[in-house]
């Protein structure tokens, strides 16, 4: 059986300034980031060392300097971006990131508006 092993990071929420329209680059608003690291957790889940995995509060802070200190137009760039730095930075073999833009400027009712992307480490 493949090991199929996932670090989950939920709900992640920060104020940031990204989209196409003028006001959100100036005024700003929340976006909520879901993330899944894909990697084998055999080996600390037999040593119980935080040296064998992906430290997650590692993983949250490179997050919110992406949403909270850089601007993009879509979430698109906003999500590959995300994706690019845990996929550099940390030994996962592959993550998903979704996007989620509450506040998006839609003139209707709606919940949610979100991007996901699944991108592998390049070999």
């Amino acid at each position: 059986m493949k090991e199929h092993d996932i670090i989950h990071l939920r709900r992640l929420t920060f104020f940031g300034h990204h989209g196409v329209m003028p006001e959100e680059n100036v005024l700003g608003q929340k976006f909520i980031i879901d993330v899944d690291l894909y990697l084998n957790l055999r080996k600390p889940g037999l040593s119980d060392q935080v040296e064998d995995t992906i430290n997650y509060a590692e993983v949250y802070e490179k997050i919110k300097a992406v949403v909270t200190g850089e601007r993009y137009s879509l979430l698109e760039r906003l999500a590959q971006r995300i994706a690019d730095q845990i996929l550099e930075g940390f030994l996962c073999d592959s993550v998903r990131v979704e996007v989620h833009k509450p506040e998006a400027p839609i003139p209707g009712i709606f919940e949610d508006v979100s991007v996901e992307i699944w991108r592998e480490k390049q070999k």
